[in-house]
């Protein structure tokens, strides 16, 4: 151990006889140091070695030095300072790591023990939880939206058309009947902002909360002796936490124990350059920083706003507010046909005022309104209030400003019930873009297959091995010493006192660990104790290999281990053992032969690993070693193969059947995978990637290195062609998403480590594994598949799609109502008529479309039918589609003949009077956006009620509007300027608006382009 993990025995970890000299010298020199120490306390702070990070050195926070008793020895100014400044002086004073282990009542070993007074509540009370307390976005309280309502000048110049009505009205007929007309306009506007303020609000909200739920990682941490996975949340200050690569550090803390640990510290330094950590020199870890290399286990000596990265974020704002490529599309439509409803609102006002001032226009009572001089000035001004208000209200629902909120209601919908089938957003422009992705690059383990992993088989030699009886011992020892020291896992008692031992590490390291266990009776920590570990090369995507270099304490000979990815360890081998344990030579007939015996495992959909052992002496070992390198080396060559171990991962029950719906979307499916040819070509064929009878010469399976080795424009030529690439590295995967975005592809890449991060980065959409994946690669990308399964992909296929329909779908029948309220009113106004909507109905109307209506189409859920279309080209397809527009304009035309018939139509039409006919026209109106809101339901399809039942929500919503607009009609005629109907006049009103769904079946027989 080093001399900075234990104070107590100062040792360097240097092998050979000059050890003790080594000890001497460190012990002269620590003495004078000491002594020196005493002599010029007040000099310490400055003579001591520091490394401070170059961040602000001014904290945001307060640090309190809460001591009880039980953590009497040490405070959080001294854990902060020994950690963020570097201080190894600070840190050898407290004894070392594990002088600071002591202090804070934990075993390295075993961790901290949660049952007794040391436990999480009093951690957590003396140096806080680990949370960061980042400043909050600009205020987005309720009141916030409210205020952001308020600044649309159409509303503010209807608010100030209200108090002038108001004022006149109060004035003209008293306060009993002349507020109605302006104050209806003041509760309608109030509703609409509130409506709009309250959806912003809960759909902002509902972002926050995902945000949040996306930073809660599990990590694994030691406690009472046993690894446990817990939130980050519940990291506390001594615990031990195990870190492999591509981890984020959950907190500050202290390198225990480990191998080949590098980190990246470019969030905290901006350096790229990787930092090395070990007990010797560095042994400092900071919140927020990434494994890149190596696995260690660490003491957590900071947490939450006492970290360097709490200290950093405490100053950051973060901001949400996100807008995804079709909100600006949508912002732009928005935009485009407010300015063209504002030029027919400006018309009307022309044809209003012309018509007033000549004459035409006639008062409650029938008499002339504008008699020249004789008119009084409150008369004027109170019509001209009414003319203004009426074109800013025609103007008012001209302006789709509704959409961005649907928008807003499907996004958030959408996330919440993709979150429920496994999948969570982290961008929302995920949301739609997954709708228009043509292909899907993913990896084969745990997103194919279960990942559920299990020995199979096991080759010794040539030979097939299935009892370990007939293995010689010392072969049987050397396989042993490989399995249990060449591996990220361990093996623990599940209880105390329990023998049922349970395994952590990765499925493939828990299976073969589990296999030497059960089957080959290894005792893994005996095995440990007897051998000390003098290098390890962890096992990374790139390399597909890990080795040890290892020194027996029985017989002093080091041990050097390999295992790995069988080709790939199998190159590295001259000769192999047999059963016996005797090591014969490996010339080109019995290579072949063990190639013959990995492809047939393979092509059983076997993954494949080799075991490999040479032993060598202090010279070999020195001379690996070499002289001032800045790491040992491991022999790689002349290796002798152990073993060949076969792996079984089954496929995912459903796997088939969601890769055969992705195609019949027209996604093609690509595996992208690490594994060798013949299981790549199993697996791919058991899932429907590949045909049963597709040959392996078709070039439709590749390896990476051949499709790196190709040309640009060869790439370019095959790539549509491959679907599944074996053996490939991280940067295979990335030349493959390069190449297919050339191609014009809209592509989602899966992704579980941090070499996956370049093309998670790369690709359209990044889908990281929830289960598997790395911190870092899970902050590259855009969606995280909880689950790993490949059918949630599928699912979140499906939602994008969804988005795009149901956003096309409330556009339909928002333009519907646009096209048909301007048209109406225009020819009302040009005409000898009044505008048959008031500013009143006509906010009613826009109340409807703009929050319920939206709302009961925002809703819908992913359909069959929407599986069977082919992808939507977001970049180059319209946003309103040829069919979109043919639906559109027919039903607009429908209800523009029906309420234009009645306006002009004397009572000899419908026998009633004038305030009837009104009311009749407004009940047609919206009830023909009730039965549009179902038509809707399909843009292509005829029949519109397939489905409907199953969604219960919509049904409700439909039946509350009907309601309100009973209760509007009957029982607020007053405020609302309508009157009481009959139930005759109620069935006309809803048999004139039923026509809309036959009209939308027959118009749906006309033939269309389809863009």
């Amino acid at each position: 151990m080093s001399d900075i993990l234990k104070f107590k025995e100062p040792t360097l970890d240097v092998p050979g006889k000059p050890n003790k000299r080594w000890r001497l010298a460190f012990a002269t020199i620590y003495s004078a140091r000491a002594l020196y120490s005493l002599l010029d306390q007040n000099k310490k702070k400055e003579k001591s070695r520091k490394l401070p990070l170059p961040i602000s050195s001014t904290p945001s926070y307060v640090v309190l030095n809460v001591k009880p008793e039980a953590f009497s020895s040490i405070d959080q100014t001294t854990l902060t300072a020994i950690v963020k400044e570097k201080n190894l002086d600070l840190l050898l004073e407290f004894g070392g790591i594990e002088g600071v282990a002591d202090a804070l009542q934990t075993d390295i070993k075993n961790g901290i023990t949660t049952g007794s007074v040391h436990d999480v509540a009093l951690r957590q009370e003396a140096f806080g939880s680990n949370t960061i307390f980042q400043r909050p976005p600009a205020a987005k309280s309720l009141f916030y939206f409210v205020v952001e309502a308020f600044k649309d000048l159409t509303l503010l110049i209807l608010l100030l058309c209200a108090a002038l009505s108001l004022g006149f009205g109060i004035k003209e007929h008293g306060l009993n009947e002349g507020w109605y007309d302006g104050g209806s306009i003041f509760i309608a506007v109030f509703l609409v902002i509130s409506v709009s303020a309250v959806i912003n609000f809960q759909q902002n909200r509902q972002f926050e909360e995902l945000s949040k739920g996306s930073n809660n990682i599990m990590v694994e941490v030691i406690r009472d002796g046993h690894p446990r996975q817990i939130s980050i949340f519940e990291i506390v200050v001594g615990d031990v936490v195990y870190l492999i690569i591509g981890d984020q550090v959950p907190a500050d803390g202290l390198f225990l124990d480990g191998h080949s640990l590098e980190v990246d510290e470019s969030c905290l330094t901006g350096e790229s350059d990787h930092v090395q950590i070990n007990s010797h020199h560095n042994p400092f870890l900071f919140s927020g920083t990434k494994v890149v290399d190596g696995y260690a286990q660490m003491l957590v000596t900071s947490v939450g706003m006492n970290t360097t990265w709490g200290e950093l974020m405490s100053t950051i704002s973060r901001d949400i507010n996100e807008q995804t490529p079709l909100q600006a599309r949508l912002n732009k439509l928005t935009s485009s046909i407010g300015k063209a409803g504002l030029a027919v609102s400006f018309l009307v006002v022309v044809a209003l005022l012309v018509r007033y001032f000549t004459g035409n226009t006639e008062n409650e009572k029938g008499n002339q309104e504008f008699i020249g001089s004789s008119t009084k000035v409150d008369d004027m001004v109170n019509s001209m209030v009414r003319i203004i208000a009426t074109a800013v209200t025609i103007g008012l629902v001209a302006i789709p400003e509704g959409l961005p909120l649907a928008v807003a209601v499907i996004l958030s919908y959408s996330m919440n019930r993709m979150m429920a089938d496994q999948a969570m957003v982290r961008k929302l422009s995920a949301c739609e873009t997954m709708g228009s992705a043509t292909t899907i690059c993913t990896d084969k383990t745990g997103t194919l297959t279960l990942n559920q992993m299990k020995v199979t088989k096991f080759w010794l030699g040539k030979e097939h091995v299935d009892d370990s009886s007939s293995i010689s011992k010392n072969l049987l020892d050397l396989i042993r010493q490989g399995i249990a020291l060449n591996t990220s896992g361990s093996n623990y008692r599940a209880t105390s006192g329990s023998t049922l031992l349970e395994f952590s590490g990765s499925p493939t390291e828990k299976a073969i660990l589990s296999w030497a266990v059960q089957e080959l009776d290894m005792k893994m920590e005996t095995l440990k104790k007897n051998c000390t570990i003098l290098h390890v090369e962890a096992f990374n995507s790139e390399k597909k290999r890990s080795g040890i270099s290892i020194r027996s304490e029985a017989d002093n000979t080091i041990h050097v281990h390999w295992k790995g990815a069988a080709e790939i360890i199998l190159a590295m081998c001259s000769s192999y053992y047999d059963a016996s344990g005797s090591t014969n030579d490996m010339d080109d007939d019995e290579r072949t032969i063990f190639e013959q015996i990995i492809e047939g495992m393979a092509a059983s959909s076997l993954r494949c690993l080799a075991l490999a052992h040479i032993q060598i002496t202090d010279d070999q070992e020195e001379h690996d070693i070499g002289v001032g390198l800045p790491q040992k080396l491991i022999k790689e060559d002349s290796l002798s193969l152990m073993g060949l171990v076969g792996i079984k991962d089954p496929c995912r029950p459903g796997v088939r059947k969601a890769v055969e719906d992705c195609q019949s979307a027209g996604v093609s499916v690509r595996m992208i995978t690490g594994d060798n040819v013949f299981t790549a070509r199993a697996i791919a064929t058991e899932c429907r990637i590949l045909r049963p009878d597709q040959d392996m010469n078709d070039e439709s399976i590749v390896e990476g290195e051949v499709f790196r080795n190709y040309t640009q424009d060869e790439r370019k030529e095959k790539v549509d062609k491959i679907r599944v690439m074996a053996r490939s590295s991280p940067f295979d995967k990335l030349l493959m998403v390069q190449c297919l975005k050339q191609k014009g592809h809209v592509v989602a890449v899966t992704g579980d480590g941090t070499n996956d991060a370049p093309s998670l980065k790369e690709a359209d959409i990044g889908l990281c594994k929830g289960i598997e994946g790395t911190e870092v690669a899970k902050e590259s990308s855009d969606i995280i598949i909880l689950d790993d399964s490949f059918a949630s992909i599928a699912t979140v296929l499906g939602w994008g799609r969804c988005v795009y329909n149901n956003i096309q779908k409330i556009i339909q029948l928002k333009l519907t109502v646009i096209i048909a309220a301007l048209v109406i009113n225009v020819v009302a106004a040009v005409s000898d008529h009044e505008i048959p909507f008031t500013v009143l109905k006509l906010l009613w109307v826009n109340l409807i479309m703009d929050t319920l209506g939206a709302l009961a189409l925002a809703i819908e859920q992913p359909t069959k039918d929407l599986m069977e279309k082919p992808p939507v080209s977001l970049s180059t397809q319209p946003l309103i589609a040829n069919i979109m527009w043919r639906n559109i304009l027919v039903q607009a035309l429908h209800q523009v003949v029906v309420i234009l018939i009645l306006k002009f139509s004397r009572k000899s039409i419908l026998g009633v009077n004038k305030k009837v006919k009104d009311t009749m026209i407004l009940n047609i109106s919206v009830l023909c956006q009730v039965f549009n809101q179902v038509n809707a339901r399909k843009l292509e399809k005829k029949n519109v009620f397939k489905g409907m039942h199953e969604n219960k929500l919509f049904l409700g919503i439909i039946g509350i509007i009907i309601i309100l607009e009973a209760v509007v009609v009957e029982s607020l005629s007053k405020f609302a300027d309508t009157e009481r109907l009959s139930l005759g006049q109620w069935g006309v009103c809803m048999g004139i608006a039923v026509l809309s769904l036959p009209i939308g079946w027959v118009v749906k027989c006309i033939p269309v382009p389809d863009i």
